[in-house]
């Protein structure tokens, strides 16, 4: 099985075949919406553009630098329920690396 997570910086809703094409099969988005400002892409347009391509699709903001517990265990539970390969993505891919990691280390994580 290829690696079953991928990470990205923010991805906009014209990139979501681009993420079909690379065999993904859901998207996590671990960005806020207007963290960056109104150019950024909103969650709801991204679901719109993922679910219509038949991703399964996750918002869970996470704001940076306060990853807390609750959130890993959050994210292991959309991670263990939801179609791998799975697309992870924030404004540069560090939180949702973080997220990841963090899950691994404490074991959460049903590979």
């Amino acid at each position: 099985m290829q690696n079953p997570v991928g990470f990205a910086g923010q991805i906009s809703a014209e990139q979501i075949p681009q993420v079909v094409e690379k065999g993904f099969r859901s998207v996590i988005n671990n960005r806020p919406d207007m963290e960056g400002g109104a150019e950024q892409p909103t969650s709801a347009q991204i679901e719109e553009a993922a679910r219509t391509a038949g991703l399964d699709y996750v918002y869970q903001p996470i704001i940076a630098g306060q990853i807390t517990e609750f959130d890993v265990r959050t994210f292991a539970n959309h991670y263990n329920e939801l179609p791998k390969p799975i697309l992870m993505f924030c404004r540069t891919g560090n939180r949702s690396n973080n997220l990841y990691q963090l899950a691994k280390q404490m074991d959460l994580l049903e590979d």
